[in-house]
């Protein structure tokens, strides 16, 4: 059976560990971020927050990544921790709620800034969204270098046009008017508790996907070193950059603007600069296009890994012969993707769903970790994450607040998420069943 090829270096997995990040959540979760914590302080807070979290849990999975370097990344902890059926569910999950439906939230996201530049109607709003992600997907199966050179650019856009709205503020912007912030604004008292977490669904949203770098390690040069520090850096890069645009959306914006807008940049930039909306919308276009890239290449890998394990279907497992890509993988991708769009369609609906699941598997990949301390000790970790185990007990204690949270909050998209976790242990033992009568 043909390999998948060694090609990513540092620079490149550490653009996809950022990229992956910073899609479209950072130019529109702003506004239900300020909707539960009404307070520039909490605001601000919750965002540093979502960092630290991200910074941690980059932390603990670099030390599983510098263990591992295999396709598969947090599937492969999983399955070597908690055995096939926990490996299967969370594949079952990524292809079924959480990368799939983080492409239809981008798709839904793209087309809504595309709006921009030209009037689309209903109807083609899913047509083009759905061509964005198969147009890309196809891309992503004609080789890892030719997908490592569009998103290191893309992502390069991304980072520049964040650096340049905080720019704008720095030199531009004055503080929205005083009144109307505080009309607007509550007190830290006023604001209860579990809303800081409900608040983190957007947050976490935007911070989501770094571990897909972990996912490419077969396919990384010296995977041993290498994804650990890509790990770190896009973690440091996307804290950074987060934190810094939403001080900047906040001297743009009162907080009653930034709660009623739907496209925070945009309407931040449009209040110094007469084309700035356009400029943002087209920055936000191409940030959305890079992530939809690493996701579409990147998730495949599991469902390879699930094929060569036998947990899942053979077919998964082929690697095209020319371009050394889990082809088959990705274009069923597509077609789950495709399926969530249609059945979801309205971006918030989507990133609670995903983001729920998503918390749900990082917080038993982190446990991962204290599980190979004690059971292989021996093992090879060119990386070891600080302060344990307080740092990752960390993640884990923050991620199970935010489940409660999210769950007690947002029941309909979290049930719905759990339904789906559920079925694949039905899919588990009737693909089992099945196999074992073949090979019978």
């Amino acid at each position: 059976m043909e390999k998948l090829k060694r090609a990513l270096t540092l620079p490149g997995l550490t653009m996809i560990a950022a990229g992956a990040c910073i899609g479209s959540g950072i130019f529109m979760t702003p506004n239900g971020v300020a909707s539960e914590v009404p307070d520039a302080g909490l605001i601000l807070l919750v965002w540093f927050l979502g960092g630290v979290i991200t910074i941690t849990g980059s932390l603990t999975f670099a030390e599983l990544g510098s263990m591992y370097p295999k396709a598969g990344g947090v599937y492969v902890y999983i399955r070597d921790a908690f055995g096939p059926l926990m490996a299967f569910l969370y594949g079952w999950v990524f292809l079924t709620v959480i990368n799939t439906g983080a492409l239809a939230a981008l798709g839904v996201a793209c087309v809504d800034f595309l709006g921009f530049f030209v009037e689309i109607g209903a109807d083609a709003q899913m047509w083009i969204a759905a061509g964005i992600i198969i147009s890309l997907s196809l891309i992503n199966i004609l080789g890892i270098n030719v997908s490592q050179w569009i998103i290191s650019g893309l992502t390069g856009l991304k980072i520049a046009a964040l650096i340049a709205i905080v720019f704008v503020a720095l030199c531009m912007a004055s503080p929205p008017d005083a009144a109307m912030s505080e009309k607007a604004a509550s007190s830290p008292a006023e604001i209860r508790f579990t809303a800081i977490f409900v608040a983190l669904v957007g947050v976490l949203w935007s911070y989501g996907g770094w571990y897909h770098a972990t996912f490419l390690a077969g396919e990384t040069k010296n995977p041993h070193r290498t994804v650990p520090r890509a790990l770190i850096l896009g973690a440091l890069i996307v804290t950074l950059l987060y934190v810094s645009a939403n001080w900047a959306y906040l001297k743009f914006l009162s907080i009653e603007e930034l709660t009623a807008s739907n496209r925070v940049a945009a309407d931040a930039l449009q209040k110094v600069l007469p084309y700035g909306a356009k400029l943002v919308a087209a920055a936000v276009v191409l940030s959305i296009v890079g992530t939809i890239s690493i996701y579409t290449m990147s998730a495949p890998r599991i469902y390879f890994a699930m094929a060569e394990d036998g947990i899942f279907f053979k077919a998964l497992a082929r690697v095209h012969p020319t371009y050394r890509t889990p082809h088959i993988a990705i274009l069923l991708q597509v077609a789950m993707s495709l399926i969530l769009l249609v059945a979801w369609q309205t971006f918030h609906n989507l990133i609670t769903y995903v983001t729920f699941i998503d918390m749900v598997f990082l917080i038993l990949g982190a446990a991962c970790l204290f599980i190979f301390r004690k059971t292989r000790p021996q093992s090879e970790r060119p990386f070891r994450v600080w302060l344990y185990p307080w740092l990752p007990g960390f993640f884990i204690l923050v991620g199970t607040l935010f489940l409660i949270s999210t769950l007690v909050e947002r029941p309909v998209q979290t049930i719905g998420g759990l339904v789906v976790l559920s079925s694949g242990v039905l899919v588990y033992y009737a693909y089992r069943s099945y196999t074992g009568k073949r090979n019978a």
